[in-house]
């Protein structure tokens, strides 16, 4: 075997974010274990409080003032995996529970994060929603999509109830920006992590390849995807909800086990995303995002999302029509 590109000779890398949407102790448990058993240590976003006002889609999700959950992820970090961002909690925060929720994660971690990922609809998000991107079309066709305004996302808006830029400069080193149906980001995103100095709030930006729940994990880690992976010497930050479908009373669903499995039998290397991103930059240097770069992963990023909207209308007709 040919020496590989990435530390200790290995011919590719792979890490996951996971988003800590609908997480609990109960239904993410078994996947970490999993994992461990793997050799494999990965990144986890957390909520640092729970939600009084309410939460339509995420209300079930554990946080940091649940106490089994708060020891659980303590000992995620003992083990060897990477504690990140979601924001403070499950819905929009104004300045101050932002930035008492990285208190609290300083407090019980002994740092503040190093990674922050924009959670859905969260009006403190940073250059979100259209603001994600440059292109005109693209902003006007995301906002219509989306329902949301041109001022929707504040968190980069000083004088906002929202803004928390400020912070986000001083001490998150990576942020979160676009995602793809590809499993190697080396051939969507050559510059990565980079800086945008039209975004400056941001030190650096990475991108994910994204996988919403377990059948969309599996479909982007199905076998032939691993072997192409590995061939082309690429990396991928897979972007996922380990809370959405992995696991059913304490064990990891079959399909999902004998991928991992077979992923980690490969030559790979299997960092947390904090550890992977150093290592592209130290080695990247810190190459500019070229425009032509970056009109390209826009319209890309553009074109993945729609392929996993109707998708994911198709596979919703599906299960109505079964039932």
């Amino acid at each position: 075997m040919q020496p590989g590109r990435f530390p200790g000779d290995r011919q590719f890398a792979f890490t996951i974010i996971d988003d800590t949407d609908v997480a609990t102790v109960d239904n993410v448990a078994p996947v970490y274990e999993l994992l461990d058993q793997l050799g494999m240590r990965i990144t986890k976003t957390v909520w640092p409080f729970s939600c009084p006002e309410g939460s339509k889609n995420f209300g079930a999700s554990q946080t940091l003032e649940d106490d089994d959950y708060l020891s659980f992820v303590v000992d995620l970090q003992r083990r060897g995996h990477e504690i990140a961002s979601h924001g403070a909690t499950m819905e929009s925060s104004t300045r101050g529970r932002t930035l008492e929720g990285f208190e609290r994660v300083r407090a019980t971690f002994g740092a503040y994060p190093r990674i922050h990922a924009n959670h859905a609809f969260n009006r403190e998000n940073l250059y979100w929603g259209a603001d994600r991107v440059d292109i005109g079309l693209l902003k006007a066709l995301y906002r219509r999509a989306s329902g949301t305004s041109a001022d929707y996302f504040q968190g980069h808006v000083e004088g906002s109830p929202y803004w928390w830029g400020d912070f986000c400069q001083e001490h998150i080193t990576y942020v979160r920006n676009l995602t793809f149906g590809e499993i190697n980001l080396d051939r969507i995103d050559p510059a990565m992590p980079y800086h945008d100095p039209t975004r400056p709030l941001v030190q650096r930006w990475f991108s994910a390849s994204d996988a919403g729940d377990a059948a969309a994990f599996n479909r982007i880690v199905r076998l032939q995807n691993q072997q192409r992976l590995e061939l082309q010497e690429g990396f991928c930050i897979l972007a996922t909800h380990l809370g959405k479908g992995f696991s059913r009373k304490g064990v990891v669903q079959d399909e999902t086990r004998t991928l991992l499995t077979a992923l980690a039998a490969r030559n790979g290397w299997f960092p947390t995303v904090g550890e992977l991103l150093d290592w592209l930059w130290t080695r990247r240097g810190g190459r500019r995002l070229s425009a032509r770069e970056w009109r390209r992963m826009q319209w890309r990023w553009a074109r993945d999302l729609a392929i996993r909207g109707i998708s994911a209308r198709y596979r919703r007709g599906r299960r109505r029509r079964r039932t």
